[in-house]
């Protein structure tokens, strides 16, 4: 008899049709960076089929949920998403997160929350962003004039020039980047007992933001194995190097060990 019951009726946490995928026994659950919703992963189901079930998170505020509040406090995402992960997660024997920039360090808190209510994931991913543990820079990017921010934007050469350009699509997305922003600023790092899973983090060798020390800086919380991976491009390298990126997370899918990986 299978211990893991059928998933549960649809969650607007999870908006994303499934995709057919081998019976791998594994989920994955991407968390996505400041401004984006899960349609930002919408092509890693197909492309990790073969390895997990992968599961792009859409947070309040934007695409689907659109006209629903933004959170801008970790704790409010993360307590109200956990028991949606547990639930969607139910029937899969293994149970990974991934996050990008913000999504890294939400993906992080979850690993938390879901190991406290009894189920700690398998293996957590990070991108782009500087272990919780660290000080954290002084610049408050939710708090700068308008055409600051679209300066900043500019920058980190994740938003389209276009939208940059089109003061309507600006003014829909830069209320959800300023809440997003908020989010990471106002963290505060609780120090407790880290994760036993095994963390990777993966960075762009030119982020202005994120440097080799800070992705290594990951190891320190957890007790399990940690690897990082810096690859070229800046702080959204990820989209120039995604081949790389989904094979280095099949290797660490497919490595799990066997008595985890047992269906």
């Amino acid at each position: 008899m299978n211990p893991y019951p059928a998933a549960s009726a649809p969650s607007p946490w999870f908006p994303l049709p499934p995709e057919p995928a081998a019976d791998t026994g594994t989920v994955l659950f991407c968390l996505p960076h400041a401004g984006a919703g899960a349609s930002v992963y919408r092509r890693w189901p197909a492309l990790l089929a073969d390895v997990a079930e992968v599961v792009p998170v859409q947070l309040p505020g934007r695409e689907s949920r659109f006209g629903e509040p933004r959170h801008t406090r970790t704790a409010q995402v993360v307590d109200a998403l956990a028991d949606h992960v547990l639930e969607r997660a139910a029937r899969h024997p293994r149970l990974a997160v991934f996050g990008h920039s913000m999504g890294a360090l939400l993906a992080h808190e979850l690993a938390h929350a879901l190991a406290d209510r009894g189920r700690a994931p398998d293996h957590l991913f990070v991108s782009g962003y500087r272990a919780p543990s660290l000080p954290r820079p002084s610049e408050d990017v939710h708090r700068l004039p308008r055409e600051e921010l679209i300066a900043h934007l500019g920058r980190m050469e994740g938003t389209h020039p276009e939208v940059l350009a089109h003061p309507e699509l600006l003014d829909l997305l830069l209320p959800v980047l300023r809440a997003d922003y908020e989010l990471c600023e106002t963290h505060r790092h609780t120090p407790r007992p880290p994760l036993s899973a095994p963390v990777t983090a993966f960075g762009g060798d030119a982020d202005p933001g994120v440097a080799p020390a800070h992705l290594e800086a990951w190891a320190e919380l957890t007790t399990g194995p940690f690897r990082h991976h810096l690859l070229p491009g800046g702080h959204f390298y990820l989209n120039d190097r995604l081949p790389d990126v989904l094979a280095l997370l099949a290797d660490g899918l497919r490595a799990l060990p066997a008595a985890r990986r047992a269906a």
